[in-house]
């Protein structure tokens, strides 16, 4: 306890010292007295959680900057207009007035920032060292075998490296079928054209300092011998010994058994799925430009997703907008012609979302010209239209959002697994039955200690189930006693169009613009190293001043028979 009360001294100092940026930015509306204070209380807060050593301090600091966008929405957007018996600024004019804030709070974040770093470098160097039990020696060191390189796999070995440091207790490998972490939650940006596929994947050999990166694709584990074998890139197979092994190897998408439908759809979990679709939507209109056949024409400019989860409904408000920006370059396609439409087999799109919330973000993206088909099914497809359960509708592209499952070979390990293929474990996160066994994100089902109820497919628990699994790791080599995973959900962030996007957090909803800045604040923050930060943050920027790209940047090559 005396570690968090010093922490948070320190904080409410960096604070103290940082206030007068807030006093000359957000003290206009606020006065200098309650800026002061609410500058001393949010650098305390900041100050609790403890930031893990070993990363740059440049990126910690960019980190900690992006803060200050979802700061003043709640304090300068909302809370200060409310107090004052005003409406909150939801209109764009009133936030650009607002903008010095925005820029006051960001200087703040990142002012405190680096006041806590030079504050705790030293009080933990010199003036109050934290103890850390120094384990004892090994005969050798346990062999940690990551397989997967996705959000729960990179994440396991980030906290697996810090909480083990240049300690020769562990060796470190991930396995990866890429070289690359994909930022999944951006991924509609880039086949909308918003974002340049390189700047939303992270290399995971500039990311990991100590654990060693083999790309390959996993083909079998013998957990008896605990031997892994990885089909290598370059044609041979290796094999890996470990000591404990912790299963990430994500889900893939599940077609239900609709064998025209996964070979005419376009997948969308991959950066090369992503790219292919935004590279056949513009082919798509490159042909349809030159059309005289006016049902062919339609036909091409017809753009169905199938599902209406945040994947779907993300995708199909990037594609609208993307689109529709793109017919002043092809004066040829008719406006009424173009047609995105979503087909979702419940009675409303995103589920994960409160019923008026999602029902909002439907009407938008209605309102920007999304077509809902809904309490429909996508039964079957061909290289130039859909079977719908009602229906079929001419298209050249459909693009598969509806349904994905564990990778599918976990089913063959032997151990336990759910109905939907992933593998049980208990609330510790190991394999049920085994020891030396872990698994997490979508390729586990766990049980969530704080609710009891098994914990969802998605990054926002993987990203916090790696963290715990890193402290069983850790209590399992130095024999420590292991910990349940327990996490109560933050809330959702979905953006359904330019300018628009839905939110829920702990309760409180937000839409339209306000939503909007608070998803590309939140996420930004969550990019892994500075570089990629900066780089998203120019490509938004460029965004406000011209219009999307429409360059090819791969060579299409159509197989017979299919519309990719």
């Amino acid at each position: 306890m005396h570690r968090f009360l010093r922490r948070a001294l320190l904080g409410a100092l960096s604070g103290l010292l940082a206030s007068p940026i807030l006093s000359l930015t957000v003290g206009r509306d606020t006065g200098p007295v309650p800026a002061l204070l609410l500058a001393v209380v949010v650098a305390g807060a900041l100050a609790l959680p403890r930031r893990p050593a070993g990363r740059p301090r440049p990126e910690l600091l960019m980190e900690v900057a992006a803060l200050g966008v979802p700061l003043w929405a709640l304090v300068d957007v909302v809370a200060v207009p409310l107090l004052a018996g005003d409406p909150p600024r939801w209109t764009a004019a009133a936030m650009r007035d607002a903008f010095p804030a925005l820029a006051g709070w960001m200087l703040f974040q990142a002012a405190v920032g680096l006041l806590l770093h030079l504050a705790d470098d030293l009080v933990t160097r010199w003036i109050a060292p934290e103890f850390v039990p120094v384990p004892p020696p090994r005969p050798r060191a346990q062999r940690i075998v990551i397989l997967g390189g996705g959000f729960a796999g990179v994440s396991s070995a980030e906290h697996l490296e810090h909480r083990f440091g240049a300690s020769a207790e562990v060796e470190l490998t991930l396995v990866s079928e890429t070289n690359a972490m994909l930022f999944t939650p951006m991924l509609a940006e880039v086949a909308a054209s918003s974002l340049e596929a390189a700047h939303i994947t992270s290399p995971l050999r500039t990311g990991l300092k100590r654990t060693e990166v083999v790309r390959g694709r996993v083909v079998g584990v013998d957990l008896d011998r605990k031997i892994v074998s990885v089909q290598m890139a370059v044609g041979e197979q290796r094999q890996l010994a470990y000591d404990q092994v912790v299963f990430a190897l994500g889900a893939v998408s599940n077609y239900l058994g609709m064998a025209g439908v996964e070979r005419h759809a376009f997948d969308f979990k991959s950066i090369a799925d992503a790219i292919a679709i935004r590279n056949h939507v513009i082919d798509c209109f490159e042909r349809a430009d030159g059309e005289q056949d006016p049902v062919e024409r339609r036909r091409l400019v017809t753009f169905v997703v199938a599902g209406g989860g945040f994947a779907g409904a993300e995708l199909a408000g990037g594609l609208n907008d993307f689109t529709r920006g793109m017919l002043a370059f092809y004066p040829n396609v008719p406006r009424d012609e173009l047609q995105v439409l979503l087909v979702h087999g419940g009675e409303r799109i995103l589920n994960e979302l409160s019923e008026p919330l999602a029902l909002h973000a439907q009407q938008r993206m209605t309102e920007r010209g999304v077509t809902f088909r809904l309490k429909t099914r996508l039964k079957d497809a061909t290289a130039d239209r859909v079977v719908l359960s009602d229906g079929e509708v001419a298209t050249r592209t459909v693009v598969w959002t509806a349904g994905t499952a564990p990778n599918p070979l976990l089913r063959a390990l032997g151990v336990e697994v759910d109905k939907r293929g992933a593998v049980l474990t208990d609330a510790t996160m190991r394999v049920k039955g085994r020891t030396d066994e872990w698994a997490l994100g979508d390729a586990a089902s766990i049980p969530n200690a704080a609710t009891g109820k098994t914990c969802p497919p998605t990054a926002q628990f993987a990203i916090r189930e790696a963290a715990q699994l890193a402290r069983n790791l850790q209590a399992t080599v130095r024999g420590g006693a292991l910990r349940p995973f327990r996490f109560a959900p933050l809330g959702a962030l979905c953006v359904v169009g330019h300018h628009t996007a839905c939110a829920e957090i702990k309760g409180l909803r937000f839409s339209g613009l306000l939503a909007w800045v608070m998803w590309r604040g939140i996420y930004l923050s969550k990019l892994p190293s500075l570089e990629r930060k900066v780089r998203v943050v120019v490509d938004w920027t460029i965004e406000l001043f011209f219009p999307r790209d429409i360059v090819q940047t791969i060579e299409l090559a159509p197989r017979t028979g299919s519309n990719r």
